[in-house]
């Protein structure tokens, strides 16, 4: 294990202690104690208008902040029956876009799928099945690239200090979005693209095939060994050959959690094993971009 790879098992004490602080907080903000506005602006793809969801603090900017990007279930919650809104998003968007918010960042949740008639996202498993215009090796970077300038554009957003976070099916796309040449971006570098990023068990395949692949900027991975989507094994592998590379990408792995470990709800959360993963990732988390991010 490199001191860019960070492997936890469970029992500690101080993860118990986080665990209680941190998941209460969730539980507040999965009641939507932040609320978020509906904003709309265009993807680097040309032609594809995206609704957004901002989460905003209460205090005056101009803030730093994080593009946030769904999975392949899409923004919203399983239980919307059709109403696609700021109302019906996941409890897990709601609470990341809280936490950030109550952190002092502007976050804004990505919709990627609703524009592209796609709003209640993809069944597991159906990776070989999902149409091209959603791809999240081609397409979904330039919807990313799209968050990035109109939070450029805001008075009230810090241009320079702008961190992407993505999961599942959009850590793909944040895995995509830092590549040496990502789509949308040319001669991509932290001044000009993002400046931070994190990936949530992320499919990594795609990017373990590319030999050249090093972020050009750095980038947190967090993994579950007991992944049921996407394999943590191919994810660390990929990790240690691009650190080995010296590329600046550092690897967590939680043993025993599973596949959106950090969903608040009672399935994810009765296993102690994402509930202390879930803990530590949102302390991993929130350090990491305070370092890149921070003005």
């Amino acid at each position: 294990m490199t001191q860019n790879d960070r492997r936890y098992a469970l029992g500690t004490a101080a993860w118990c202690r986080a665990t209680v602080l941190l998941l209460a907080f969730a539980a507040d903000v999965a009641g939507a104690a932040v609320p978020a506005e509906t904003v709309s602006f265009s993807s680097r793809d040309g032609k594809t208008q995206l609704t957004g969801y901002l989460f905003r603090p209460d205090t005056p900017g101009p803030h730093p902040a994080v593009v946030m990007l769904h999975g392949r279930s899409g923004p919203y919650s399983s239980l919307a029956r059709g109403v696609y809104s700021a109302e019906t998003l996941s409890k897990r968007h709601k609470m990341w876009g809280g936490f950030w918010a109550e952190r002092g960042y502007l976050a804004l949740l990505v919709d990627s799928f609703s524009p592209r008639g796609y709003p209640q996202g993809f069944a597991r498993y159906s990776y070989s099945q999902r149409p091209p215009e959603v791809s999240e090796q081609h397409i979904r970077p330039l919807d990313a690239y799209g968050a990035l300038d109109y939070l450029r554009a805001r008075s009230d957003a810090l241009a320079g200090h702008i961190g992407v976070q993505g999961w599942s099916n959009g850590g793909m796309t944040v895995l995509a979005a830092l590549a040496p040449h990502p789509p949308g971006l040319a001669d991509p570098t932290p001044v000009n693209g993002f400046r931070a990023a994190l990936a949530f068990y992320p499919g990594c395949r795609a990017q373990e095939k590319q030999n050249d692949y090093t972020p050009y900027a750095p980038l947190l991975m967090f993994v579950g060994t007991e992944d049921e989507e996407v394999s943590s094994v191919v994810c660390l592998r990929f990790a240690a050959r691009v650190q080995a590379g010296g590329g600046d990408l550092e690897s967590v792995s939680y043993e025993g959690a599973q596949h959106a470990f950090d969903d608040p709800g009672r399935t994810r959360q009765s296993r102690e094993a994402n509930r202390l993963a879930t803990a530590n990732s949102m302390q991993m988390a929130e350090a990491f971009f305070r370092r890149y991010l921070s003005h």
